[in-house]
């Protein structure tokens, strides 16, 4: 029997069991990386509220509270909205972020009632596009969020978050054509137990072909666009205060408001899952922890576990330290760095599996090419640039004139500013002739 036929044989009620279970682990998964969130933040700035916080737990009961406070708070939309399309845009965002979760792995195959099955709702042997594809229908829920607002900053949060969202998500899909290339096929569940398999022939030691190591370049392009995709710090420029005030959450209050929330940590933890799934090789033991606690039957579960908490906990790291992404840089670094070294990676992987699959490269050979391919790739990404900042052209050694074009612009970097006498003549000298071309317009007409 094959890993994605047992799954046919499921009872309606064990299907139904592990929908509940997957609506309840995100629920709760969420109240605790919420406290997990703001304990580790504070830990890493030297917060003493969060650290110290008396309520239960060391503080989980106030997330706890923080949740049912959004559920009984007055649900207020303002009156220019759409209310249609404003109750909408929220429910595509929450159902969007549970619908991922139903072909992810959270372990093997186990013993449920009396029926033998998997720890995972369903498969198919698309599973892993069809992550990509919620993953796109849940733009359309920000974007209606912007649009049904008619509010300046929450339309342009969402054309934000939509251009961030689709522009992320190709480098995230061509990262997953390696992961196909390389397992031969799009089950999640299948991708799974091919890391499964060990990295030498007749290996004592244990040692499994997760994809993190033998796709690395693809693995470095998934985790950088996960962060651009779920609009977290330092891309969380969709909703950056400074400027957009809460970008196309600005109108939301209450109930809906939650729902966005809710969605935001929900996809946090969902990239994370897709990570360990396709890279971190899914409820696989991490070694050599697996001769101690296995991973086979719920075991499997701890190590998925473990995994999606390690990656969201680098989430919480780079928010933490992270200053925020100018908006050019940011769309600079997915078309003109990761999309390209998608695309070439790719063409890369697929050269090596059609020779292995004819025979013609096998051994340390293998190991010493993808070896050379990644050291070639790591020097292009750090050693190609010409160690000038983008769109700034060559300075001259000239005094810059700060009232050149008849209002004050900063200097770009090298540029230097005249002295600060020449710059008061320079704005007398404005000052006096801005009234007299003001009086020949007027002649004029």
């Amino acid at each position: 029997m094959t890993p994605g036929s047992i799954f046919m044989n499921d009872p309606w009620w064990i299907v139904l069991i592990k929908v509940i279970g997957v609506v309840v682990l995100l629920l709760t998964w969420t109240i605790f990386n919420v406290w997990y969130e703001r304990r580790l933040v504070a830990k890493m700035q030297h917060r003493l509220g969060p650290i110290m916080n008396p309520i239960a737990l060391g503080g989980l009961g106030q997330a706890l509270g923080d949740g049912m406070k959004l559920l009984f708070k007055e649900d207020f939309a303002p009156g220019m909205v759409d209310k249609v399309l404003f109750t909408i845009a929220p429910l595509i965002a929450g159902v969007a972020a549970f619908t991922a979760w139903s072909v992810i792995p959270l372990g093997g195959e186990v013993n449920m009632f009396g029926v033998q099955t998997r720890l995972q709702v369903a498969d198919m042997p698309v599973s892993a596009l069809l992550i990509l594809a919620v993953a796109s229908v849940a733009i359309y829920g920000f974007v209606l969020a912007g649009w049904s607002s008619q509010s300046p900053y929450s339309l342009l949060g969402s054309l934000r978050s939509s251009a961030q969202m689709i522009s992320y998500e190709i480098s995230m899909g061509l990262s997953y054509v390696a992961v196909f290339l390389y397992a031969g096929s799009m089950s999640t569940t299948e991708i799974v137990e091919a890391q499964g398999l060990p990295l030498f022939g007749g290996n004592p030691l244990g040692l499994q072909q997760w994809y993190w190591l033998l796709l690395l370049p693809s693995f470095i392009v998934y985790a950088i666009s996960m962060v651009g995709e779920t609009n977290r710090a330092p891309f969380d420029l969709p909703e950056c205060e400074s400027e957009l005030v809460s970008g196309h959450l600005t109108e939301y209050t209450g109930f809906r408001y939650a729902i966005f929330f809710l969605a935001e940590y929900i996809n946090m933890a969902t990239v994370s899952a897709v990570a360990t799934t396709l890279f971190l090789g899914g409820y696989k033991a991490i070694w050599p922890l697996g001769f101690i606690i296995p991973d086979t039957g719920y075991w499997g579960f701890l190590w998925f576990a473990i995994k999606v908490q390690l990656l969201i906990s680098v989430f919480v790291w780079l928010r933490g330290t992270l200053p925020r992404f100018r908006y050019d840089q940011f769309m600079n670094l997915g078309w003109k760095w990761l999309i390209p070294i998608s695309l070439a990676w790719i063409m890369i992987i697929a050269l090596l599996r059609g020779l292995m699959n004819h025979g013609l490269l096998q051994g340390p050979l293998l190991w010493i090419i993808i070896g050379v391919v990644i050291a070639a790739l790591i020097a292009v990404v750090f050693l190609g640039g010409d160690g000038k900042v983008d769109g700034m052209a060559d300075v001259d050694d000239e005094p810059f004139d700060v009232f050149s074009g008849g209002f004050p612009v900063p200097p770009m970097p090298g540029q230097t500013l005249p002295e600060l006498a020449d710059v008061v003549a320079g704005t007398a000298e404005f000052d006096q002739a801005a009234p007299a071309a003001s009086d020949d317009r007027k002649d004029e007409e």
